[in-house]
């Protein structure tokens, strides 16, 4: 069996958390959700499930808070598109379902194209579209 990644994420607001992530086109895990969190398919083996705070903080030991809103990062998830227009297509999506720009596309380097997204949240998703030839000679 392949290995699989679970982002666990903490929400204010499992509804409105719900809207953004069904509106990137992710697909609801039902088996997966109930009252306390919501599983979201990205890919066959990515996942992100969000919960809500209590319900996360129920995970967490030796004082440890949930943290959502904005201030320090711990983490910044990042996704790939298959072009530059799924690149803008995922920020449009974003903005649609109740997020924000958090970082406007942009080129940073020949060939690779990139913006990040905050979710109701907080939590950053950054989307990058990599050229083939880009891919083929990193650092060139």
């Amino acid at each position: 069996m392949s290995q699989m990644i679970f982002v666990n994420l903490p929400t204010a607001d499992l509804e409105r958390a719900d809207k953004f992530y069904s509106s990137l086109g992710f697909t609801k895990n039902d088996t997966f959700s109930d009252e306390n969190a919501t599983s979201w398919i990205i890919a066959e083996n990515i996942l992100v499930m969000v919960l809500r705070d209590e319900f996360f903080a129920s995970f967490l030991v030796n004082g440890d808070a949930p943290v959502t809103g904005t201030g320090g990062r711990e983490c910044l998830n990042a996704l790939s598109a298959d072009t530059r227009e799924g690149v803008d297509k995922f920020v449009a999506d974003a903005l649609a379902g109740g997020g924000a720009v958090y970082r406007p596309a942009d080129e940073p380097f020949p060939g690779m194209y990139q913006a990040a997204v905050q979710d109701p949240d907080g939590h950053v998703w950054e989307i990058a579209w990599m050229s083939p030839q880009a891919m083929e000679n990193p650092g060139a």
